[in-house]
C-alpha cells in the first residue's frame, strides 16, 4: 500500500501546500469507496462512515454517492453527518446524557444503547419521538482477536456492550429492532466469520425480533489482500440462516481513509546528543498520536528503518514534551533545515484526532482532484483555533 501512495503522490507537487499539511488524494478515496459501494451491491449491506475514524466533510459528496449514510459516537458526529454527508444517522454512546439524546432525536434515524438500562432510562422519550426513528442494543459477544488492548472492544471488563448474562429478562428488549456488536480494529473477514458465530451462539435466540444487525467497524476491506468474496458469503449467509428481512450494517471509518493521503512537515533544525536530531513542526502527540498510543511506526517518504540507509536520524517535535518523538528514520543523503518530509497513510485518526497541545498549529487540509491535477487547501487553521478552545 505504501508503494501505491508513494507512486500516487509522486504526481502531486506537494511544495505548494503549506507546512504541515494533511492532503487527500480524492482518486485514491474513490478507489476506496467503489470496493466499498461492490460490497454492498453483492451483499445486501448497507455501509456507513464511522466519523470517528475519517471526518473531512469537504468529501462529503463524494463519500455520500457511494454509502449509505454515517455512523457517530455522540451527538456532535451526528450533527456533522446529518448537516454534511446526508443519508442514514446512526448513533451510539456508552451513554447518553438526557439533553443530548433529547437532540439526537431530531437527527438520528438509528440509535444503538449501550445496557438495556439505557434503554429503559431513555425509553419514554424515545417512544414519544415523533419521528421513525429505529433503536438497538450494543451486545458483546466475548470475543475478541485485537491484539491491542487501547483498542479492544471486548477487552476483560470493557465497557462496551452488554453480555448475554446481563439480559435477566427477554422483554428487557421490548421496543428495540436491531443488535449491533463492535469487536474488531483493522482486521480481515475471517475474524468477522468466527466473531458472527459467537454472536449467534450468544445472541441467536434474539434474533427472529428484530429487524436489523450492525457487524460494526475495524473491517480493513479496503486493504490489499482483504477476502472482499468471504465478507459477501459471511453476510449472505447470515441473512440466509435469520431472515432475509435482516438488514446488515457494516461501520467501517479506517477502510474509507486507509492509503488516500499524506501529511507534509518541515525540518526546522538539526541538532546532535548521541544521535542526530530533526526537529519538524510535525508532533507525535498532536498531529498522529496513534504511534505514541498504539504504537505503530508511519512510513516516510523515502526513509527506512534506522542504520539501513546512510544517515540517521530521530524525528522529534518543536513543542516541549520531552517523549513527543516520532521515531528513528535513516535517508539515502543528510537531512536540511527546510527539506520536507512526506508521512504516509495518514488520513485516518490523524486530524479527527488533532489537539492543539502547547499551542502547536493544526495542520491545514488539503484535497488533490487527479481529474484537474490542481490541490485545493481547503483550511488553514490558526491562532483563533487554538484560542476559542480555551477560556
Amino acid at each position: 500500500m505504501s508503494d501505491a501512495l508513494t507512486d500516487a503522490f509522486a504526481k502531486v507537487d506537494l511544495s505548494q501546500v503549506p507546512s504541515p499539511c494533511h492532503v487527500l488524494h480524492r482518486g485514491l478515496l474513490e478507489q476506496n469507496l467503489r470496493i466499498l459501494r461492490s460490497v454492498m451491491d453483492r451483499s445486501g449491506a448497507k455501509v456507513l462512515l464511522a466519523l470517528k475514524g475519517f471526518a473531512q466533510f469537504s468529501e462529503a459528496k463524494l463519500v455520500s454517492k457511494y454509502l449509505a449514510g454515517t455512523t457517530s459516537s455522540g451527538l456532535h458526529e451526528a450533527l456533522l453527518g446529518r448537516e454534511e454527508f446526508g443519508g442514514e444517522v446512526h448513533a451510539y454512546s456508552p451513554a447518553f446524557k438526557d439533553e443530548e439524546f433529547a437532540h439526537l432525536l431530531r437527527i438520528a434515524d438509528h440509535i444503538s444503547f449501550n445496557s438495556p438500562s439505557q434503554w429503559k432510562r431513555h425509553r419514554a422519550a424515545a417512544l414519544a419521538a415523533g419521528r421513525k426513528i429505529s433503536f438497538g442494543l450494543r451486545v458483546n459477544p466475548e470475543h475478541a482477536e485485537v491484539d491491542v488492548e487501547l483498542y479492544n472492544p471486548c477487552a476483560a471488563g470493557s465497557r462496551l456492550g452488554t453480555l448475554r448474562s446481563e439480559i435477566k429478562d427477554p422483554a428487557d428488549l421490548d421496543g428495540l429492532e436491531g443488535l449491533h456488536f463492535h469487536t474488531m480494529c483493522q482486521q480481515g473477514s475471517d475474524v468477522l466469520e468466527r466473531t458472527v458465530a459467537a454472536f449467534e451462539t450468544k445472541f441467536g435466540e434474539f434474533l427472529p425480533r428484530m429487524k436489523w444487525v450492525n457487524f460494526g467497524g475495524g473491517h480493513h476491506i479496503t486493504r490489499p489482500g482483504y477476502d472482499l468474496d468471504r465478507l459477501v458469503r459471511i453476510i449472505t449467509g447470515f441473512r440466509a440462516r435469520w431472515g432475509e428481512h435482516l438488514q446488515v450494517y457494516l461501520e467501517p471509518g479506517e477502510a474509507i481513509g486507509i492509503g488516500t493521503g499524506v501529511l507534509v512537515g518541515t525540518v526546522l533544525d538539526l541538532v546532535h546528543n548521541g544521535v542526530d536530531i530533526a526537529i519538524l513542526d510535525l508532533s507525535a502527540t498532536c498531529h498522529m498520536p496513534d504511534t505514541l498510543e498504539m504504537p505503530y511506526r508511519a512510513d516516510i517518504v523515502g526513509a527506512d528503518l534506522p542504520g539501513k540507509l546512510p544517515h540517521t536520524y530521530r524525528l522529534g517535535s518543536a513543542t516541549c514534551l520531552a517523549g513527543d518523538v516520532i521515531g528513528d528514520y535513516s535517508f539515502a543523503t543528510p537531512l536540511r533545515v527546510g527539506q520536507r518530509l512526506v508521512f504516509l497513510d495518514m488520513s485516518h485518526y490523524t486530524f479527527v484526532k488533532n489537539t492543539t497541545f502547547n499551542g502547536v498549529p493544526l495542520p491545514a487540509i488539503a484535497s488533490f482532484d487527479p481529474a484537474t491535477g490542481r490541490t485545493e487547501v481547503i483550511r488553514r487553521f490558526g491562532y483563533a483555533d487554538y484560542k476559542n478552545r480555551l477560556s
